[in-house]
């Protein structure tokens, strides 16, 4: 079976909506033995929509109220221009473009370039600093950057010397070229002959240990796998998807980019920068008459809170949440108004959607749903024994031995964190989860000392690095704290150097540091000053103590001396 085959044999199951016909086709997918030269955009998208005037993509700006619609087969010309111009340019296969766009259409023809050129595409987050910016280019030198303005001149800054293509998506500056101008009008190049196991996808993703690293996806991985995601959104042909997740997270690549495009559905890309405004943001999907609704939990606790009397949502028959738990409540108060639950579902940057609650299932409040056929997902101890009682927590991991799956991201860029992640037949994930005795499966939290914060995942050790670089701090620990709108926020446990003295000044002044070089989420939300940090014998800090210490204190909602908050 070929992919165009087993795309449009997926999109008539997604359009009858049926369990055993859609998992059937994820079956297949299984099986599905790909040729040796393999381009998704040559071989799957150009054949299917080509020539089709369908709606792909709805753009509306809030600033501005601009809107514009593309077309499928317009989307595809786009970006086979793009990728004409940057071959021009002496981009080739396997260099690195990185995308640094807010939602505009430039991200979505941006991707399809990646793929049709057989680049290495780096998504990246339009809030990521000068500082995180200069470490992504010393790990992964970039060939190429799209960018919009604002964006550019901390992207020059942390270039400095190094020469790339940049090319921005509005307005002008010195050495940039506008795209808009530079754009080709009837692109004759051919996809890049790209296998299947071709790199061309990198997230640079926190871990416990280092500096981010490289999460790198194949030219089949995402977009095979992402038909698991389409599948548990409840997306359709035809329909009105919209996403809420910013470019530069992979969750936006899974609900924005590669779900709708598979489904055949259109994509409502609301560009609403800054702080978002839930109560118009909601007017504006109810508006256009969304189908299917993806956002985070930290926005769904901000949803519930407008005042939904004013929405209609007629057209809305699916919502959908990742990241963690969703308060009970809060699913009761949204279908009690529309009628519809707001089903959670289970992946990571490394994979796709994996537990999901899917469109067939009733709802079970707290629970992420079943294991989607596509993996093998079981649940270990810590000695890497199958745990197959109800109840019993373990770590999420998926069983190779019987397949591999076609969405598994293909490796680390560091080799240590692949020894980690791969052990014996398994994929362990770093989650830790329980199931109960209907099969259901329930998130507890990270297995190492990730912190999970309102979507995102932030490695202790690099906020530890912003904070020793501060002239004050002689020793800093971070782990996270329970926060009931976050999920987790960022606590730093920090040792003075002599002759300084714990204060509410100097907490700020440690606090504003980290946020001039990191992710304003990535900043500490708590400071507490300690004489000293739990170690072990060999010196190395013990954050798990620290975050047990943590969670009893929130527990008993305690406040700790020398301990300051920020919001």
């Amino acid at each position: 079976m070929s992919i165009v085959e087993l795309y449009s044999k997926f999109t008539g199951a997604l359009r009858g909506g049926g369990r055993l016909e859609i998992e059937s086709v994820l079956g297949e997918l299984n099986k599905l033995v790909l040729p040796g030269r393999f381009n998704w955009v040559g071989d799957a998208l150009e054949p299917l929509y080509g020539g089709s005037s369908q709606t792909a993509l709805i753009y509306r700006s809030l600033q501005s109220g601009q809107e514009e619609k593309v077309s499928y087969s317009e989307l595809l010309r786009r970006a086979g221009a793009l990728v004409e111009l940057l071959c021009e340019r002496g981009i080739k296969k396997g260099d690195a473009v990185y995308l640094m766009t807010p939602v505009v259409p430039e991200q979505w023809y941006s991707l399809l370039a990646v793929f049709k050129g057989g680049f290495m595409g780096v998504p990246s987050a339009t809030n990521l600093t000068t500082y995180e910016l200069r470490y992504r280019f010393s790990e992964l030198r970039p060939k190429a950057v799209i960018a919009d303005y604002e964006s550019a001149p901390k992207i020059d800054e942390a270039l400095g010397s190094l020469g790339c293509v940049k090319l921005l998506v509005s307005g002008r500056r010195e050495g940039w070229l506008p795209l808009d101008e530079v754009l080709g009008e009837s692109p004759s190049i051919k996809a890049e002959a790209t296998s299947p196991d071709d790199p061309v996808l990198s997230y640079f993703t926190s871990g416990t240990t280092g500096m981010p690293k490289r999460v790198i996806h194949t030219a089949s991985s995402y977009p095979l796998g992402h038909m698991t995601t389409a599948a548990a959104i409840g997306l359709k042909p035809g329909n009105l998807h919209c996403n809420l997740s910013a470019p530069g997270w992979a969750k936006f690549a899974w609900s924005s980019f590669f779900s709708p495009i598979i489904a055949g559905s259109a994509t409502l890309a609301v560009d609403y920068r800054g702080k978002l405004d839930p109560q118009r943001y909601l007017e504006i999907l109810d508006e256009y008459g969304v189908n299917t609704f993806c956002a985070p939990p930290t926005a769904w606790r901000q949803f519930v809170l407008c005042d939904l009397s004013k929405l209609n949502f007629g057209s809305l028959w699916a919502a959908v949440s990742a990241g963690e738990p969703l308060n009970p409540e809060l699913i009761r108060t949204w279908r009690k108004r529309f009628g519809v639950p707001i089903r959670d579902f289970y992946g990571q940057t490394e994979t796709t959607a994996m537990i999901a609650n899917m469109p067939w299932d009733n709802v079970v409040e707290g629970s992420m749903g079943r294991p989607i056929p596509h993996y093998d997902v079981v649940l270990l101890d810590d000695g890497f024994k199958l745990i197959t009682r109800p109840n019993v927590v373990g770590v999420i991991a998926v069983r190779l031995s019987r397949w591999r799956p076609k969405a598994l991201f293909s490796h680390y860029s560091d080799e240590s964190k692949n020894r980690e992640a791969f052990v014996g037949e398994y994929y362990i994930t770093g989650d830790k989860a329980y199931f109960d005795s209907e099969g259901y499966w329930f998130f507890v939290g990270r297995a190492d000392d990730v912190i999970k914060s309102a979507d995102y995942r932030i490695g202790p050790f690099e906020v530890e690095s912003a904070l020793l670089e501060h002239p004050a701090v002689a020793e800093a620990a971070v782990v996270g704290s329970p926060d009931p709108m976050r999920w987790q926020v960022v606590k730093a446990y920090i040792v003075l150097k002599p002759g300084y003295q714990p204060s509410q000044e100097l907490a700020a002044q440690i606090h504003d540091h980290v946020q001039s070089l990191l992710m304003r989420h990535k900043a500490p939300r708590i400071i507490q000053f300690v004489p000293e940090l739990p170690k072990t014998i060999s010196g190395k800090i013990r954050r798990n103590v620290l975050r047990q210490e943590e969670e009893e204190r929130r527990g008993k909602e305690e406040s700790a001396q020398q301990e300051y908050f920020f919001r």
